[in-house]
């Protein structure tokens, strides 16, 4: 797969996973690793990065299963990789933007070639948004980590097992008491079991919302219980690609705002809005920088 300049593979998959941590979403410093499904098996996938930042080349190899081999996996494969990595998305005018504010130069020059990420499906977003409710970042990824190994498909074709993250088929059978031994509180096991369970019936079409406005899309889903405005403007940036959406109640990425801006005061709801007006329409893009920003300060990144 070809990317468009200037494309990191390194930095877009930090974006996506947050911390090393992360089980779904596998690097190890050259190699993004992350099972999929495909006509119901599970199929482990590598991608690395040819060329550097001003010629980059995807290079997509699949571990295992026959169907792996077919023009129909090979093609839901990039379909989902566009989505996740963004490997052609235009963001010339951002760095454009980026040219007339000195300071965002600065942390764009920096993390240049970062595209924003994507998870693999709405309803990854909203399970990863409710396990992340109220908690530290490495706590609710743990959560995430024992949910897909308790119920994602399983592939172990380099030797070790690896698990694809559990769509909402498999969710909507489980029993929101056996969500919440593995470490969830009981309320999200249940808001899970019920949004599993609501898309599996076709009463909830996630992927539609697509199509929505970012008002229509905050109405839908804060009317389900146990969603609240994070959780929504959190899915309109990371599960639906809407740029322009900081998420103004990420209590991390407030404080990742107003480090990074110097101020001595913590940014509220509609601070963190005046802070961001003038990168619209690209304060989300921003909202990831500052997050690579703070990983490299943890040595994570460089």
């Amino acid at each position: 797969m070809r990317a468009r300049a200037p494309f990191r593979l390194d930095l877009t998959v930090w974006a996506l996973r947050r911390r090393a941590l992360n089980e779904v979403d596998a690097w190890d410093g050259s190699t993004y690793r992350r099972v999929l499904v495909l006509d119901g098996e599970p199929v482990e996938i590598g991608v690395t990065q040819e060329g550097g930042t001003e010629a980059p080349v995807l290079h997509v190899a699949f571990e295992g299963l026959r169907s792996a081999a077919s023009e129909s996996a090979r093609g839901e494969v990039r379909a989902a990789l566009e989505k996740m990595l963004s490997p052609g998305l235009d963001i010339d005018p951002f760095y454009t933007l980026a040219g007339a504010d000195p300071m965002l130069a600065s942390l764009a020059w920096r993390f240049r070639g970062l595209r924003p990420p994507r998870f693999a499906s709405v309803f990854e977003c909203l399970v990863n948004a409710i396990a992340l409710q109220q908690l530290s970042l490495d706590a609710g990824l743990t959560l995430v980590n024992r949910l897909t190994r308790a119920y994602g498909a399983s592939a172990s074709t380099t030797g070790s097992r690896v698990c694809a993250f559990p769509g909402h088929a498999e969710l909507a059978g489980a029993r929101p008491e056996s969500i919440h031994a593995l470490g969830f509180s009981l309320r999200k096991a249940t808001t899970i079991v019920a949004i599993a369970t609501a898309a599996a019936e076709g009463r909830l079409v996630l992927e539609s919302l697509a199509t929505r406005t970012d008002e229509e899309v905050v109405e839908r889903l804060t009317s389900i219980p146990g969603l609240g405005r994070w959780s929504a403007e959190y899915t309109l940036l990371r599960g639906l690609g809407r740029l322009h959406v900081f998420p103004g109640d990420d209590v991390g990425a407030r404080k990742n705002l107003a480090r990074w801006l110097g101020l001595e005061k913590p940014l509220d709801y509609a601070g963190v809005g005046r802070a961001v007006a003038g990168w619209r329409p690209y304060a989300g893009l921003v909202y990831f920088h500052l997050l690579l920003d703070r990983l490299a300060s943890r040595g994570a990144v460089e």
